[in-house]
């Protein structure tokens, strides 16, 4: 694992650090590699139930490396990669806590996640138009899916910048928070996630992936399909516990 990547765990959670702040945590192509290997450890640890992505340094993520880039070292496709860190959605919720600049390819970084919590110095966009770099990073593919296609199209056509409480307004951003403290919530929120029954929580969040490739009733078909180890394994228990008390007037508190 490289220094530009850092990994730290908290029992269920996994935090991982992008961490290059002196280039506002963009991406050469080593980081990229060390983002990927952490994901790929992630999702292969099966103690690790959620995680959260961040940045070192006040800043999310830049994008590519552009330094690298414009001294004739080409970068490699983040999601259209077989190796890419973007390529596929986890089987595990990862949650951004974005504070900074995530734009151009960091931008595509924040949109792989989940959820996406800021803080009022949050800013994303597609900077990379002015400099003709494309996206490759599955920007074109997850925006419309989270803002809606004509949100994105003016992202994506104009470069320009969206600030936190746009971002909050639109779906972009899933909630603001206090300066400074987009990490610790974000964490905090991953273990609350995490306490969660997870074979119910993580086929429900497959399914509402999955459905963007189906029409209702075959997404509706595959709803019920994945719900069924959930219901076989959690759901008599989860059940039995609320019948015995648990849940009523508003309190979920294990007792």
């Amino acid at each position: 694992m490289t220094d530009r990547i850092l990994v730290e765990r908290n029992g269920p959670v996994t935090t991982i650090v992008i961490n290059r702040p002196k280039s506002k945590n963009a991406l050469d192509n080593e980081a990229a590699h060390g983002l990927a290997d952490a994901l790929k450890a992630f999702e292969a640890d099966a103690d690790a139930r959620v995680a959260v992505l961040t940045g070192a340094g006040g800043a999310f993520c830049a994008g590519a490396d552009l330094k690298e880039l414009g001294g004739g070292t080409d970068y490699f496709p983040w999601a259209g990669s077989a190796d890419g860190p973007l390529r596929s959605t986890l089987s595990k919720p990862v949650i951004a806590a974005v504070e900074g600049h995530a734009c151009a390819g960091g931008l595509g970084v924040a949109l792989f996640c989940d959820i996406r919590i800021v803080d009022d110095t949050a800013v994303f966009g597609v900077f990379s138009r002015r400099w003709g770099v494309p996206m490759s990073d599955g920007t074109t593919v997850r925006l419309p899916r989270i803002v809606g296609q004509g949100r994105a199209l003016d992202m994506l056509l104009t470069g320009r910048a969206v600030g936190a409480d746009e971002a909050v307004a639109i779906g972009l951003a899933t909630r603001k928070v206090a300066r400074g403290t987009t990490r610790a919530e974000a964490e905090k929120l991953a273990a609350e996630i995490a306490g969660f029954p997870p074979i119910a929580m993580t086929s429900d969040r497959q399914s509402a992936y999955e459905s963007f490739d189906r029409d209702q009733a075959h997404a509706i078909q595959r709803e019920m399909e994945l719900s069924l180890e959930a219901r076989r394994r959690e759901s008599q228990t989860g059940a039995a516990r609320f019948a015995s008390g648990e849940g009523r007037h508003g309190s979920f508190e294990r007792k």
